[in-house]
């Protein structure tokens, strides 16, 4: 493991920051009574530890967003020289990060996507999107699967295909899901990869063609489906996807709050699937969240729409300059330190084999699938009829089995990311091979703990 020294911190503190969380802050997706937040004193690299100076690896990479770790000298460095120059400019001005960045992206981004509109997070960056293919199509409606998650704003909830969306509801979203190919539980008991790539796009095709494919205006997909499953699209289904799209002129927008910047061995996940889409998202891993920031890439398709049409839309922090000039460095930081080529090597020579190895010796491991730094390990009870180690959307006493999975990494000093019945591994990019092999023995150790609830 890496140096195990943290600044000396202060319990008192760690007191009183907790207390004034529980009397004032108002948390997501929680009941506010029945949570504990975790007062964190500080972070380096891929760790992370409390105020009595208990380490965490981070193996979530916090929302999978801190693809450069935490504390990174140059974009730290980056930020404060932008303060002192210009700390904020209104986006109506150019401004040499904003330019900059935009170039840089466009530089890597497939095809001729060329233009970028910069957003502050994730779910402004797909409402976005999904506004510029409404206008420039002329349609509504916007088709999303099941198995997704878009954003937690007012359009991008309704898309969300997850049960995150259910007490939203009604979102009055113009919305039609579909099922995605899903091999380890396929919807059609296909027997291979490649005919789950088939009859997901017959599938596909046949949703399209009920729900009207002059109506639709953009069908949006998660690269590598992400929080339901890290899922990895079968070799073929994006390229089909992007065929019917250009058979019926729909917009094709690839959501890559999650996995662009390098979280798949690539600079953009699409990359690695020889697909160019009309449109990519992106938040998260383009400055790993040091200052809020996401955008969306936009081909020339809709681009040219907007050249002499105004887009109805703005944000008064567009292209912030601080998180810009985080995002310039860590691009540059990742080129210099060839960041991109040791994930996309690392994730078939090192993560893949150790954990089918891992999977080869515990019952509850179902199937174990990802690339890069981006890793499912998914659990069963019942190994023959793959029946979950929890039910779906489990709570409460259902969903024990994993609580006790979470409370056992967090005693070893990891700290894990899970799903329903999932564990995912999603380090920063810059965790180096020995914390990797770390985790991954800690794993190891807690599928013992998964295993006692195997039936045969």
């Amino acid at each position: 493991m890496t140096d195990n020294s943290v600044p000396t911190p202060d319990p008192a503190t760690g007191a009183q920051v907790r207390a004034d969380d529980r009397a004032h802050v108002f948390h997501s997706w929680s009941a506010q009574a029945q949570i504990d937040p975790l007062p964190i004193a500080g972070a380096q690299g891929s760790w992370f530890w409390d105020y009595d100076g208990k380490r965490y690896l981070d193996l979530g990479s916090q929302l999978v967003n801190a693809n450069a770790g935490h504390g990174h000298p140059a974009i730290v460095d980056a930020i404060c020289e932008q303060a002192r120059i210009l700390p904020t400019i209104a986006p109506s001005f150019a401004n040499d990060k904003r330019g900059e960045l935009a170039r840089l992206i466009a530089e890597r981004a497939p095809g001729d996507l060329n233009k970028v509109f910069f957003t502050n997070a994730g779910a402004e960056a797909n409402e976005h999107a999904i506004r510029m293919a409404r206008v420039a199509t002329g349609r509504s409606t916007v088709l999303a699967m099941y198995r997704s998650y878009h954003g937690a704003s007012g359009t991008t909830i309704g898309l969300t295909g997850d049960p995150r969306r259910w007490r939203a509801e009604p979102t009055g979203n113009d919305v039609a899901r579909f099922f995605g190919p899903y091999p380890f539980r396929s919807p059609w008991n296909t027997d291979s990869i490649e005919a789950e790539g088939v009859a997901a796009l017959n599938h596909l095709r046949q949703v399209v063609e009920l729900q009207g494919p002059a109506t639709i205006a953009a069908i949006i997909i998660e690269t590598v489906i992400g929080t339901n499953g890290v899922i990895v699209p079968p070799p073929g289904y994006l390229a089909g996807v992007r065929a019917l799209c250009d058979e019926y002129g729909i917009v094709y927008i690839a959501d890559e709050v999650m996995v662009g910047f390098g979280r798949l061995g690539e600079w953009f996940g699409v990359n690695a699937f020889d697909v160019t889409p009309d449109l990519i998202t992106f938040a998260k891993g383009v400055n790993s969240g040091y200052v809020p920031l996401g955008g969306v890439v936009i081909g020339s398709r809709i681009a040219d729409h907007f050249a002499d049409t105004p887009y109805p839309g703005g944000l008064t922090y567009s292209g912030h300059p601080l998180a810009c000039a985080a995002g310039v460095a860590s691009i540059k930081a990742f080129e210099a330190d060839g960041v991109i080529d040791r994930v996309r090597a690392t994730g078939e020579d090192l993560i893949r084999p150790t954990l089918e190895k891992i999977a080869d010796n515990h019952p509850s491991v179902g199937e174990i699938r990802g690339m890069g730094f981006f890793w499912a390990i998914e659990l069963v009870r019942n190994p023959e009829t793959r029946e979950g180690l929890v039910p779906f959307n489990a709570s409460g006493a259902a969903a024990a089995p994993m609580a006790e999975l979470v409370g056992a990494f967090k005693e070893r000093g990891v700290w894990p990311f899970t799903h329903f019945n999932r564990i995912h591994l999603a380090p920063p990019l810059v965790t180096s091979d020995d914390d990797l092999s770390h985790a991954m023995g800690v794993l190891d150790e807690v599928l013992d703990l998964a295993d006692r609830h195997v039936v045969s």
